[in-house]
């Protein structure tokens, strides 16, 4: 019979019981302890879950506080040596400070996990780095789950993806060289895990899916040839693209097992299936990870068959990837639309329908043909739905012409018209866009929500939150003011819901970084845009000032990104669906007299191909998609654009070609490296790197901030550079807002006292 099994589960509990906890340890409002049981009860909650769905090794060690890197960091004993930790062992107070920084130390740069919009903390490497074992988490958790009866199969993030994700903090240095000194630590982790009497071990090794250089492949041989005789058997676990390049290389290693991802690469099963070693079990990631639709179970099974044919016993089943990026169950969707609800599958659904392929397997398929017929209409009442189609969409986007894709002038001619119009001066200072979501805000949106706040109650309270924001940035001095979005629960979830062709649930949150929780849309069906849905709200904040007011949009690839979207029609074809939506919105905030538009696109590097052989499609219809939303609009009209989190190096030529007239991008945690880039590129719009870290709760001093910008300013012309924070900053308090921005304010003041010939942008 076919062993099922699991990659990882979601970790933030089905009412974010983690995130809370999280937040209150953070406030100092619960102890350590109390957090603690807080993960235990999850942890059991979540393994008691799968066992009940039939898996049959449960994944340990996919937990985490904060993220699995840092937590693979904490147990490596690998903490950067700034921090002062040395000799000791790793503590939740440790991890909690190289995840959010202290007064004295910024934190870890975080940058997006593979293509997905989950975060993970970045090791930190330099010739000196040492490693030992430095937690017992992990072993702990093995001992709660051998407690309960289970078959626990531990998770560790394997040694070659672990080093490659790093980053290097000191030149002349390849973090490669790490390898021989990090592998004696995996090997014993591993003998301590099989003296335990683990007799499984998962070893993550995503980074194969990427295009290694090939002394970075070379590597895999040596460290798992070392790492074999450690006990435990070792799955080499690879998912989100095809590996099959890697294919004689993989199944010639000294491991127990493979896992290769068969929802994004189907192609791949018959490369490895072929010639497969006597030796090794094969798990086949047959149920998609990544997204919420329900499987075609025929097909799956049909593909799946040949391969149980061939191996027998050999075959394990699985999702694609950790289930941790999809909600956890749709039966709690309660107030969703039934039609669309029966299309879904979220964690726990996913595991039953791996369940139901292992039946089909072990007793054949007579004894499935209900739930394949089950299923079958599922799929097919999707797929002919009159709800998914709109015609009207369809006609827009064939009646489109390369005229719609530009802007008509050069960026010279509109920077020169644009700073004519707003009369700024030199670094000019402004922020992403949100303040924080306050406790009055969220009580609010609670209350108007369940019917205890009358709509035009809770519209005066968004428009009194809008004022305080108003005020806070005049007092504080900005140049380009933004409303706060108070109004909003979620940059992409606010826009969806005012878009048709959308979905919403209650409780599908997934896990973005941290405690930060994120609950995606469901694009179901063609987009489009009713009504206007930000003009209002933009044009009262800029009533109460004569500063500029800017426009908050985001953008269609961030959409796309962030939400659940449908997989019946190429991705770029909703790409431009939703362009065409902000477009209109665009050119409605230019017709309120709007003067500053900014179209967020932090995902546009995330939704990078793994391959680079599929780069150039994927960024010739994204840059399509942006270009199709902000050139709509008059010369003098300023559009900015705003990235956050990712490496862009190897893809500014693209970004160039979204022609934005000021990008903002995030650079505090990187201490400005990126900007190198930039200069080496010869980026031709204006840049607003950004000058601290709005995911710490550290509030970096003027002086502090004034040293990276005089770090841009060697690098950007300085009649071309913005001044601004990371990113947005609904997650903070207003103190530490306030107190950051007024530091901010004096080191923008303090860059034009410097350089008294940049003063005037006119």
């Amino acid at each position: 019979m076919a062993v099922i099994h699991n990659l990882g589960f979601p970790r933030i509990g089905a009412g974010r019981e983690l995130k809370k906890a999280l937040e209150r340890y953070w406030a100092g409002e619960i102890g350590q302890e109390a957090l603690l049981a807080v993960a235990r009860q999850l942890r059991g909650q979540h393994w008691q879950r799968q066992r009940q769905a039939g898996i049959d090794l449960v994944p340990v060690g996919d937990f985490a506080y904060y993220d699995q890197m840092l937590t693979m960091t904490a147990l490596l004993g690998a903490a950067p040596a700034r921090f002062g930790f040395a000799g000791a062992r790793s503590s939740l107070d440790q991890y909690f400070t190289m995840a959010r920084g202290r007064e004295d130390q910024p934190a870890m740069e975080m940058t997006k996990w593979f293509d997905t919009n989950y975060h993970y903390i970045v090791p930190e490497f330099t010739r000196l780095t040492d490693f030992s074992v430095n937690s017992d988490w992990l072993f702990d958790e093995v001992d709660e789950a051998r407690t309960q009866g289970l078959a626990a199969k531990p998770v560790l993030i394997g040694p070659l993806t672990y080093l490659y994700l790093g980053k290097e903090k000191q030149t002349d240095f390849n973090r490669l060289e790490l390898l021989p000194r990090l592998l004696p630590v995996y090997h014993e982790i591993l003998a301590k895990l099989n003296g335990q009497g683990v007799q499984w071990v998962q070893m993550d090794e995503p980074a194969l899916a990427l295009d290694l250089p090939p002394e970075w492949r070379a590597a895999l041989s040596e460290a798992y040839e070392q790492l074999a005789d450690a006990g435990p058997k070792l799955l080499l676990a690879t998912y989100f693209a095809s590996v099959a390049e890697h294919a004689a290389l993989l199944k010639a290693l000294p491991v127990a097992g493979l896992h290769i991802d068969l929802v994004r690469a189907p192609e791949q099963l018959a490369i490895f299936a072929q010639d497969y070693p006597d030796d090794k079990v094969l798990s086949a990631g047959i149920i998609d990870g990544r997204n919420i639709w329900r499987s075609d179970l025929g097909r799956v099974f049909q593909a799946v068959l040949p391969a149980y044919e061939a191996l027998g016993c050999r075959l394990w089943l699985a999702p694609s990837c950790s289930l941790l990026h999809v909600p956890i169950d749709v039966e709690l969707e309660t107030e969703l639309d039934g039609e669309i609800k029966s299309w879904l599958a979220f964690a726990v659904q996913k595991l039953d329908e791996l369940a139901i392929i292992d039946k089909g397997l072990r007793l054949g398929a007579e004894a499935i043909a209900a739930e394949l017929r089950a299923q079958e209409r599922v799929v097919e009442h999707r797929r002919s739905s009159p709800r998914i189609h709109k015609a009207t969409v369809r006609t827009r986007l064939e009646q489109l012409s390369d005229e719609d894709f530009r802007r008509p002038s050069s960026f010279a001619d509109r920077i020169a018209a644009q700073r004519a119009r707003l009369k700024l001066p030199a670094f000019p200072t402004t922020t992403i866009g949100s303040f924080p979501q306050t406790e009055a805000i969220r009580k609010a949106r609670a209350a108007y929500k369940r019917g205890q706040l009358s709509e035009e109650a809770y519209r005066e309270k968004m428009r009194e939150e809008i004022r305080l924001a108003v005020e806070k940035q005049e007092a504080v001095g900005l140049d380009v003011l933004v409303h706060g979005e108070a109004e909003r629960n979620d940059m992409v979830e606010y826009f969806g819901e005012q878009l048709e062709g959308f979905a919403f649930t209650r409780h599908g949150w997934v896990q973005s970084y941290g405690s930060r929780c994120v609950k995606p849309p469901i694009i179901f069906g063609d987009v489009e845009r009713p009504r206007p849905m930000t003009v209002e709200w933009i044009a009262y904040a800029q009533s109460l000032t004569p500063r500029p007011m800017k426009g908050m949009l985001t953008g269609p690839v961030t959409i796309l990104q962030w939400s659940f979207v449908r997989d019946d029609q190429p991705r770029a074809t909703t790409a431009l669906q939703i362009a065409l939506a902000i477009r209109d919105e665009v050119r409605d905030l230019e017709r309120a007299g709007i003067a500053v538009i900014q179209i967020d696109e932090p995902a546009f590097r995330e939704g990078l191909p793994l391959k680079r052989k599929n780069w150039d499609e994927y960024l010739d219809w994204a840059a399509r998609a942006f270009r199709l939303c902000s050139s709509g609009v008059r010369d003098e009209t300023q559009i900015h654009t705003h990235m956050c989190y990712a490496e862009f190096n190897d893809i500014l030529p693209a970004i160039a070609a979204l022609d934005a007239d000021v990008i903002t991008i995030e650079t505090s945690r990187s201490d400005m490296e990126l900007l190198e880039a930039f200069r080496a590129f010869r980026y031709p719009n204006d840049i607003g790197p950004g000058v601290y870290d709005i995911h710490s709760p550290r509030v970096p001093a003027s002086g502090e901030m004034r040293d990276l910008l005089e770090k841009a300013r060697a690098v950007v012309a300085p009649e071309r550079l913005w001044v601004n924070p990371d990113c947005g900053l609904k997650t903070r308090a207003w103190p530490e807002v306030q107190r950051a921005l007024e530091n901010m304010v004096e080191a923008a003041k303090a860059m034009r006292e410097r350089d008294k010939t940049t003063e005037c942008r006119i």
